[in-house]
């Protein structure tokens, strides 16, 4: 069985590493015109979320923070449920 808290922290550590380096990723502009514009698009769907300010990296981060959660519940209730109906299906009575 999965641990929520554990899955969940890892889930909010790879999303927050994601975020930032897509973050950084905006800034450097490795990119076409269109990519960047597309990229920055993207960002900007985060309610609140404006490109140079501290207010809306830190609130993306928040954002990140809580849909990892969400997901780390989801999936651990989904895999535990999963293995709980197999494990009644295995078992002798």
């Amino acid at each position: 069985m999965l641990s929520l808290k554990r899955y969940g922290w890892l889930c909010a550590l790879g999303g927050e590493l994601a975020y930032f380096v897509c973050l950084g990723g905006g800034y450097l502009p490795l990119r076409s015109s269109r990519g960047m514009e597309l990229h920055r698009t993207l960002f900007e769907t985060f309610p609140g979320f404006v490109w140079s300010s501290f207010g809306g990296v830190l609130l993306g981060a928040v954002y990140v923070f809580a849909l990892a959660w969400i997901f780390a519940w989801y999936f651990v209730w989904m895999h535990n449920t999963g293995l709980i109906g197999k494990e009644k299906q295995a078992s002798p009575k």
